[in-house]
């Protein structure tokens, strides 16, 4: 695909003026306040698992609304002091999977939390196990609209409660050093760990990969690809719907939550993806933490959403020891 998006010299100076609610901070207090008063301790169970080198928790914690939410935790074996933990996020669509398919973090020495995405799972991958018990007004089929209609309702008011709920959890489990805690994540779980850092203080660093969930009305109007197109086909529907649709996404653009971070980040971009334009990546990035936090980027001139893979981890990996460091 050629590229579609602004050349990249014009990119890396992109920053955009973004809506933000007037309360967006006061939303947020609440939302979190809220969960928090409902939250019960977090539990983990042990795995029986072929793997023999690291080890395996089914964890279950409290989310919004205090909401059960599952995930998995994997750690590796026999090490007795405290470890680094990288909580993960997942992509559009997905769930945890199962443990053997994440275990580069903890082969690398770290504490490895993956969340089950409530309600998701069923899209592609091996399945998830977190039901969303909360209903919303009729919404094109997908997440992006479920509860378009108020914030207070919309989708990801509960998914970006449960990723900052499941930071603080991660912090309270023996063997996890609290002072060590990233965020990292793909394509959906790379808005949700954007979000996250703009929630949570003291992390030690954030790795937004391809990140999805940014600028939503630029990304709205330049791209046709599912995710972002379950908005324009419930817009094409709900005519009369626009200023209220964006007025509540407003609440949850990765722009909003990137200016309020309080970490160093490591992004990455593919520069001709489609399902996440460029320039929706760098309206977030170049807003990080209002610039009092470095935010470095890796581009990839010739990728689509794949952005790097393993080349990526690679990076991501050698980065985070340097934080840690």
């Amino acid at each position: 695909m050629p590229r579609f998006d602004f050349p990249p010299a014009e990119l890396r100076r992109y920053r955009p003026e973004v809506a933000e609610p007037a309360d967006f901070d006061t939303f947020w207090r609440r939302t979190l306040g809220e969960a928090r008063r409902l939250v019960r301790p977090a539990t983990l169970t042990r795995v029986a698992s072929p793997l023999r080198l690291v080890e395996v928790y089914d964890l279950e914690f409290s989310g919004f609304g205090g909401d059960r939410v599952r995930g998995w935790l994997v750690a590796p074996t026999g090490v007795e002091e405290t470890l680094p933990a990288v909580v993960e996020y997942v992509g559009y669509g997905s769930g945890r999977g199962l443990p053997e398919e994440r275990l580069a973090w903890a082969t690398a020495g770290y504490v490895h939390v993956v969340m089950d995405t409530r309600g998701q799972g069923s899209a592609w991958g091996t399945g998830g196990d977190s039901p969303d018990p909360h209903g919303a007004p009729p919404a094109f089929p997908g997440f992006m609209t479920k509860g378009i209609t108020n914030p207070e309702d919309y989708y990801y008011r509960r998914v970006f409660t449960d990723a900052v709920l499941l930071v603080e959890a991660v912090r309270e489990l023996r063997g996890v050093d609290p002072e060590r805690v990233s965020v990292t994540g793909g394509s959906q779980g790379g808005g949700i760990a954007i979000a996250t850092a703009g929630l949570v203080d003291g992390l030690v660093g954030a790795m937004p990969d391809v990140p999805f969930l940014c600028h939503f009305e630029r990304a709205v109007g330049l791209t046709d690809r599912m995710p972002y197109a379950e908005i324009v086909r419930y817009l094409a529907v709900h005519r009369n719907s626009v200023e209220q649709t964006f007025a509540t996404l407003a609440y949850f653009d990765g722009v909003n939550f990137a200016k309020r971070a309080s970490a160093p980040a490591l992004f990455s971009v593919g520069l001709i993806d489609p399902v996440c334009p460029p320039s929706t990546v760098y309206a977030a990035r170049n807003h990080w933490g209002r610039g009092a936090y470095e935010a470095e980027i890796v581009e990839y001139p010739y990728n689509e959403h794949e952005g790097g893979q393993a080349y990526q981890w690679e990076r991501q990996a050698a980065w985070l020891a340097s934080q840690l460091a």
